[in-house]
């Protein structure tokens, strides 16, 4: 069934009968760079969350000076942009099962355009309030369409290479903040901050392009809405030009979304009137889940709530101040200290694409773990000594924090940042993916928010050392949390998630090859 632009790209139905004509069938990696271009194109949402996400920490006291916003003030509106991405992660999976995820794409860039730019201009409290209203709504909309498109798009084989671009976006994004923070600090107070914001309406305009121009809908979607020849001929795209595997995958993903239609009619029949099938999938995950299902969603749960749990958010938001009261006052060299725990992070970020498939999830979870709560502690400890000793400490208790922090954020890097969502887009049944997305990135959200809404409240009653050793407490329960409650996924096909959950053996090992 041909179809308009509405379910495939104007580009890609240009280049369709060329593709035909010059993909070798023996050359499978044309279609796998045909997924990564999408998927590089797709994490542009993730490079602009990322961006949004960092930019405040070195705007936020230039933007108090200026505009006169307190600490409190300041506090709200950071946390605040959580809650509203909270609303925009549970809206963007009925949005991309009802209008598409290459459209539902294109939507997060106009927010993002139209947040970054409404910020920028602000005049006072009110208008920043506003315009972080939009960008975190795109936020939300941004943490959740990239992976789903992305999953859906990438071919088996490079499904965990692909699947890991939109952290590593995200964290590229907010470095690419605290550059932009360092390098813009010395203009004008009325200036500075503003272009530090605006740049961000930037990069939207190409994502815009890129989903409404050169992106195609993904199969799946195009399957779910009828449109079987577009998804053959996206599938074709993503084999390297293999009819034959293509035609192969196609029928996979019809036989998926027949058994998955199969099961809402019968979850709507069991349930005596219920709604269509967007009802039919909250049903299955909220109110009627197998044990299968339950154990799932207590997993992913359990994994975004232990990674905000661990602080990430607040030393990506407030670093200059947690510097700050370690005694480095100068301005440079607090942004160029943010700067390299920026630098850290995304370094970091690129050692799980390589490790995870090789060691496994759980090891790199439990790594990571354990590594955020020794760096947290040691830098609770430097904090301690700073505030406490005279000065002639402080320098190497400076350095110690610093040092700490950059080690927190490679450990978290490690495993608590990327693996949890590789994890969960894993383990998630098919017919729940977009929704169960958007269930977990929603606690993420709701946790960021109280650590963005309450770290300064906190540090201020707590002393800033006390606050960092409760944040290594809450990464050594995630430690316990990931040993006694994760199985292993490495190897397993993911028609296997649903048994091994209901096995629930944390060690299980995968099936012999």
């Amino acid at each position: 069934m041909k179809n308009d632009d509405d379910v495939e790209s104007p580009l890609l139905a240009a280049a369709a009968d060329a593709d035909h004509h010059d993909v070798d069938n023996s050359h499978p990696a044309a279609g796998s760079s045909f997924a990564l271009a999408c998927a590089v194109a797709a994490s542009l949402t993730s490079i602009i969350y990322g961006y949004n996400r960092g930019v405040m920490s070195g705007a936020q006291k230039f933007v108090q000076l200026d505009l006169g916003v307190s600490d409190a003030e300041i506090e709200v509106l950071i946390g605040a942009t959580s809650i509203y991405s909270l609303v925009g992660s549970l809206a963007a999976g009925w949005a991309c099962d009802r209008a598409g995820r290459r459209r539902t794409i294109a939507l997060s860039a106009a927010m993002f355009l139209a947040g970054s730019a409404a910020t920028a201009a602000a005049s006072g409290y009110a208008a920043l309030m506003a315009g972080q209203l939009v960008a975190g709504v795109a936020c939300g909309f941004g943490l959740v369409v990239a992976p789903v498109y992305i999953a859906e798009i990438a071919p088996p084989s490079s499904r965990g290479f692909l699947a890991s671009i939109p952290e590593i976006a995200g964290n590229s994004g907010i470095l690419l903040s605290y550059i932009a923070d360092f390098a813009l600090a010395g203009l004008p107070m009325s200036l500075n901050w503003r272009l530090m914001i605006g740049i961000g309406a930037v990069p939207p305009l190409f994502l815009a392009a890129a989903a409404l121009l050169a992106m195609p809908e993904t199969p799946r979607w195009l399957v779910l809405h009828g449109h079987h020849d577009d998804a053959r001929q996206v599938l074709v795209r993503t084999t390297g030009g293999d009819a034959a595997l293509a035609e192969r995958r196609l029928q996979e993903i019809v036989s998926s979304v027949k058994e998955s239609a199969t099961k809402q009619q019968l979850s709507s029949a069991a349930a005596a009137g219920g709604g269509g099938a967007s009802t039919g999938v909250w049903r299955d995950i909220l109110v009627r889940p197998t044990p299968a299902v339950r154990r799932v969603l207590f997993a992913i749960l359990g994994l975004q709530f232990f990674q905000q749990a661990s602080g990430v958010a607040a030393m990506v938001l407030y670093a200059p101040r947690v510097f700050n009261h370690v005694g480095v006052t100068s301005e440079r060299a607090v942004l160029g200290a943010t700067v390299l725990l920026g630098a850290t992070k995304t370094a970091s970020i690129v050692v799980p694409l390589f490790l995870a498939d090789r060691l496994g999830r759980r090891p790199m979870l439990l790594s990571s773990a354990g590594g955020m709560a020794v760096s947290l502690l040691v830098l609770g400890f430097s904090l301690r000594v700073s505030s406490s000793s005279g000065s002639g400490s402080e320098w190497w208790a400076a350095a110690t924090s610093v040092a700490a922090a950059a080690a927190f954020m490679a450990t978290f890097s490690l495993g608590f940042g990327p693996v949890i969502w590789m994890y969960g887009s894993e383990i998630l049944p098919l017919r729940l993916r977009a929704q169960g997305t958007g269930i977990g990135t929603a606690a993420n959200r709701v946790m960021s928010a109280a650590v963005g809404m309450s770290f300064i409240s906190l540090y201020e009653a707590a002393g800033m050392a006390g606050t960092f050793y409760l944040f290594a407490a809450c990464s050594a329960a995630a430690w316990v949390f990931v040993y006694a409650c994760l199985p292993e996924t490495k190897g397993r096909s993911l028609e296997e998630m649903e048994a091994l959950f209901d096995a629930a053996h944390p060690s299980s090992p995968p099936p012999a090859s």
